[in-house]
């Protein structure tokens, strides 16, 4: 069973990275449907008939038959999708400049802290710290 899920899994991995939905799959009897009709009206083989919609004669194809383009939006693997895959590397060099950096402190006694600790509370578990 599990190498059933595996080989099953594998296959829908491998799919997706070639860009093959479910609906390209249902739509493969328009694909054939259409290379039957190339056969019989033009007389184009099958691999005549990939390069026509799917290759190098495409653009010429679809500039002579623009009575088929609802045709050829039926067939599968039509969809076009656009990947943008942007890298950036930085590499933090030290500045070329050294600077000296100039620490400014401030000892005003301005503010005012009261212990918050009270011996009602007991030894108790949540008591605050104490020096040892």
């Amino acid at each position: 069973m599990t190498k059933l899920i595996s080989i099953t899994i594998s296959l829908l991995i491998l799919f997706q990275s070639f860009n093959i939905h479910v609906n390209d799959l249902v739509e493969l009897d328009e694909l054939i449907e259409h290379a039957q009709f190339h056969a019989e009206a033009y007389g184009d083989s099958f691999w005549v008939f990939l390069s026509k919609h799917y290759g190098e004669l495409k653009t010429e194809h679809n500039q002579k038959h623009q009575e088929e383009q609802k045709d050829h939006e039926e067939l599968p693997f039509q969809h076009q999708y656009y990947s943008l895959s942007l890298s950036a590397f930085v590499i933090n060099d030290p500045l070329p400049y050294t600077s000296q950096v100039e620490i400014m402190s401030h000892d005003s006694g301005n503010f005012h802290y009261a212990d918050s600790y009270s011996p009602l509370l007991g030894d108790g578990l949540f008591q605050p710290p104490r020096y040892a």
